[in-house]
């Protein structure tokens, strides 16, 4: 579709769930055992040198993506050793109001002329959806990433601020 419309071609750089149900070989009381990890609201974050990080990644880890909101910074980090977590992290920050709720008390007119005024470019198709990502309709996620961080499951790698928002 993208390329029919714009002559132009993409290419994937990175793809990873985080919503799924795995089997996968974990110790569990001292033996290697296959269990069926279940992420919701999750994503691996496996660690450099892991049989099942792709080769070129090998020395780094997995790139485990973050976002954030269309206000707020999103982060890329990396698996690490040792996670006791079945080797997953969060995908992000964690809603604090429903869509219905960010929608219901949101002026979206106000919305993007705050993030047009703090240099986001902003595009989407209804003024309801964009209300429904409210960045403050979140938790902070520069508190997520420290705990994720300090916590072991993942290392932070970079911090990256948001220069405009496609919502569809």
């Amino acid at each position: 579709m993208f390329e029919q419309a714009t002559a132009t071609t993409l290419d994937v750089l990175y793809d990873v769930s985080h919503n799924l149900a795995k089997l996968e070989e974990h110790p569990v009381d001292g033996r290697l055992r296959t269990v069926c990890v279940h992420r919701k609201g999750a994503t691996r974050s496996l660690p450099p040198h892991h049989p099942d990080v792709p080769h070129d990644l090998s020395a780094v880890g997995q790139p485990v993506l973050i976002p954030g909101t269309m206000g707020t910074a999103s982060y890329v980090l990396t698996g690490v050793p040792d996670n006791p977590a079945f080797f997953s992290t969060a995908h992000g920050a964690g809603r604090v109001q429903s869509r219905h709720q960010a929608a219901r008390h949101t002026d979206a007119d106000a919305l993007r002329s705050g993030l047009e005024r703090a240099g986001i470019l902003v595009r989407g198709s209804s003024r309801r959806g964009l209300a429904e990502e409210k960045p403050d309709a979140y938790k902070d996620i520069d508190t997520v990433i420290e705990t994720s961080d300090r916590a072991g499951l993942a290392r932070k790698v970079a911090r990256l601020v948001p220069l405009g928002v496609v919502k569809g």
